[in-house]
């Protein structure tokens, strides 16, 4: 007789990785024991830097490659420099943080694309993607692993980045509108996994979750901000490549497709040391997050 074992189980064993005597026992400490060839470099003209009230720095990283229509208008809006002057209109608890113009009349500049639901996804029909794969069930897409320093979720025909914590997505008006880019907004709650392909995520914030999580909540409807309460003012949006050489923030993050990443992502799923008795056995997209470590 022919035993086959569950193709989830065959996925799994696939991508546990076979490791040297003592290695890393927490995912933190493979962050911190990672190789130089571990880190790739993130490039100045994918960073986004926000600076707000009392010349706080919010640094967001852009993603390109899986959402090239909205990060086009995005990079065409900093290099505008059409945030200057606008605010953080929305903060709700559990959710998201909020920014753009919050009279919603100021003119965007010329050439930005259009947008539709189309671009909420990365078609996979004319493109070969170097999967990380994540083998344990996501209840949102029947797939899901990392690509290129980011996660995803894919179902055979598109690849979409997740609404994870930290990530940003791009405000918009009820369909067919998908936003142009000028309002985005951070997850800053649990994920609302429910939004994914619902709403296009551009990018992740690397410095400044702190500064955003902690803003004092909107009392008004879906947490924004009445006029007897204080939005807060967005001093500049500048591309760091735009920046002077001392002043550009420098990132690398982890290689999805090194060993470090193996071993990281499965201490993350299984994790057993000092401080945990019982191995979760299992690992969601989000609560996997890419190591990013900002550069002396």
């Amino acid at each position: 007789m022919t035993h086959r074992l569950p193709a989830l189980l065959l996925a799994a064993l696939a991508a546990t990785p076979a490791f040297a005597a003592d290695p890393p026992a927490t995912p933190a400490a493979v962050v911190a024991q990672a190789p130089d060839a571990a880190w790739q470099a993130i490039p100045a003209e994918d960073l986004l830097v926000m600076t707000v009230e009392g010349g706080k720095r919010v640094v967001i990283q852009l993603a390109p490659g899986l959402s090239p229509r909205h990060v086009a208008n995005i990079v065409k809006l900093a290099k505008a420099h059409w945030w200057d002057g606008t605010s953080i209109n929305r903060v709700q608890d559990n959710y998201v943080v909020q920014w753009g113009d919050s009279t919603e009349k100021k003119p965007t500049p010329p050439g930005l694309s259009a947008t539709s639901a189309d671009d909420y996804g990365l078609p996979l029909a004319n493109r070969r993607l170097a999967v990380t794969p994540l083998p344990y069930p996501d209840p949102y897409a029947p797939s899901t692993g990392f690509v290129a320093g980011w996660p995803v979720a894919m179902d055979g025909a598109a690849a979409w980045l997740p609404h994870c914590y930290g990530y940003v997505g791009v405000g918009r008006n009820v369909s067919p509108d998908a936003g142009t880019g000028a309002e985005l907004y951070a997850v800053i709650g649990q994920a609302p996994r429910q939004l994914d392909r619902n709403i296009a995520v551009v990018g992740r914030v690397i410095e400044g979750m702190a500064i955003l999580s902690s803003l004092p909540r909107g009392s008004g409807e879906l947490g924004f901000y009445t006029s007897q309460e204080h939005p807060v003012p967005i001093l500049s949006v500048r591309l760091a490549s735009e920046l002077p050489e001392a002043e550009r923030p420098r990132f690398v993050m982890m290689d999805t497709g090194s060993p470090s990443f193996a071993r990281y992502l499965h201490l993350r799923a299984n994790r057993k040391d000092d401080f945990y008795d019982r191995p979760a056995a299992g690992v969601d997209l989000c609560n996997a997050p890419v190591p990013v470590k900002p550069l002396p």
